[in-house]
């Protein structure tokens, strides 16, 4: 199907009423693609039901006892990032699959926070499982996605 296009004619006489025209304009070349479709389907969307409980497990052990302090946050959320992703690896067995986490450590002092991501997603192979865990003195986001490589 070919696409139209609106275009306004000019006339000097006609200054009240502007008549419109149709163009023909040709159709895109089409360009070939890779499949978005994995050739083996492993399982897709692999870990959406139990890599949240895996997540929690994880940020419970870890944050039960620590108090927020801007050094050791940084060098607790990338122990937990290493921590999440290990076990993803061990549990799930999917060499197609990259593993990305991101964990988020901040000061519990009543203020709101928010962050976003962009990427290129596939909704038929990748999936993602998020959890938080909050004490009196911090909180903690993680994030684990499941990207399937094509």
């Amino acid at each position: 199907m070919s696409a139209l296009r609106l275009r306004r004619s000019r006339c000097a006489k006609d200054a009240g009423h502007v008549p419109v025209q149709l163009l023909h304009r040709p159709a895109p070349r089409a360009i070939p693609c890779l499949s978005t479709v994995p050739y083996s389907r492993e399982n897709p969307r692999p870990f959406v039901a139990c890599d949240q409980v895996l997540l929690g497990s994880v940020l419970s052990e870890r944050l039960a006892d620590k108090s927020y302090s801007a050094d050791g946050a940084a060098q607790w959320s990338k122990e937990i990032s290493d921590e999440i992703k290990s076990r993803l690896k061990a549990e799930f067995d999917l060499p197609r699959y990259k593993f990305v986490v991101q964990v988020l450590i901040g000061e519990q002092r009543g203020e709101g926070i928010r962050f976003a991501g962009r990427c290129l997603w596939d909704h038929n192979t990748d999936a993602f499982a998020e959890d938080s865990y909050r004490n009196d003195s911090l909180f903690c986001v993680a994030s684990a996605y499941g990207v399937y490589l094509y």
